[in-house]
């Protein structure tokens, strides 16, 4: 495993320099179903680590329907659940992989921005499988 820094501008606050930490890991685990916040989100969940650290990861939609004060419709319920499959069948893709159990142990690259430690993106090792 390794990690290297980049020097990026903090958005928030542009006079303090912030770094990029990339670390190689797997994915350790992967579900489909209820996640999220308290479990009420519908999709995609990750875990992803090395040694002695890990991270959580998902993409999903509120599960059940929207209440009348809700800021989406089924129709964005619908398309979004459109959006997570495209990027399920390109994770099982770069995996070379046919079913989501079967991506558990394939190696990613995770980006954290430091000191704080925040994962912003991770993708699957295509250049390894």
């Amino acid at each position: 495993m390794y990690s290297h820094i980049l020097l990026i501008n903090n958005y928030f606050n542009p006079k303090i320099e912030v770094s990029v930490k990339i670390e190689l890991g797997k994915i350790t685990s992967v579900r489909f179903g209820m996640g999220g916040y308290q479990d009420a989100q519908f999709g995609i969940w990750f875990q992803l680590g090395g040694d002695g650290w890990g991270v959580g990861d998902g993409r999903g939609v509120w599960a059940g329907k929207p209440s009348d004060h809700a800021k989406w419709t089924i129709k964005d319920k619908q398309r979004e659940m459109g959006v997570i499959m495209l990027y399920i069948e390109t994770l099982l893709t770069e995996g070379k992989v046919s079913n989501i159990s079967e991506l558990k142990g394939i190696p990613v690259e995770i980006t954290f921005d430091s000191p704080y430690g925040r994962m912003l993106s991770w993708r699957i090792l295509k250049e390894v499988i």
